[in-house]
């Protein structure tokens, strides 16, 4: 089957890209990187090798995703958001540089304009919101806004928020088991 590459996108011999995988103009996508079925890659992004998205993944205009981050299935990540791959950066380095894993999700959303530091984990269906600054671990199914991101709520598979009774407007309810958010269906 393959994937989708505009003309004016560039992807190296030995990048692995996943049937069905739309990539579109101005993406550069490094040889080493990994990247799913069924994915949407879209202007100007930039993939670097040893990046590893998963399947059905969105990446809107102008994100650039480093190595040491994994992305897993079904993660949505909107238009500029920036993963930061080094905590104290400098133009020339005396000393040697430590890669800092970061790790979003199955589900999980990334607002427009969201920072995600490197070394976090972003849970399962959380939702980090636009220009959001992440610079801890979210944990699942919570939604994160400001800067410092904070907690503001609880979020749905769907996104949306959560009433009090942990309930979603879409229908799906859930339950609080062990200090974690789980599903009553």
């Amino acid at each position: 089957m393959g994937f989708f590459k505009h003309e004016k996108a560039m992807v190296d011999d030995g990048a692995i890209v996943g049937d069905g995988t739309r990539v579109w103009a101005n993406v550069y996508i490094q040889k080493g990187a990994v990247i799913g079925r069924e994915c949407n890659v879209c202007n100007g992004s930039f993939i670097e090798r040893g990046a590893v998205i998963g399947d059905h993944v969105t990446i809107k205009h102008n994100v650039s995703i480093f190595d040491g981050v994994t992305i897993e299935d079904d993660v949505f990540i909107g238009s500029n958001i920036a993963f930061i791959n080094d905590r104290c950066p400098r133009s020339h380095r005396e000393d040697a540089w430590t890669l800092e894993k970061t790790s979003v999700k199955k589900g999980a959303t990334l607002g427009a304009n969201a920072v995600v530091m490197c070394g976090i984990t972003v849970g399962e269906y959380a939702f980090v919101g636009a220009g959001a600054v992440a610079t801890k671990d979210v944990p699942p199914y919570t939604i994160v806004v400001g800067n410092p991101a904070r907690i503001v709520g609880l979020a749905c598979r769907c996104g949306r928020k959560l009433n009090t009774d942990l309930k979603c407007p879409c229908g799906k309810k859930y339950k609080m088991e062990k200090g974690k958010v789980a599903s009553d269906a």
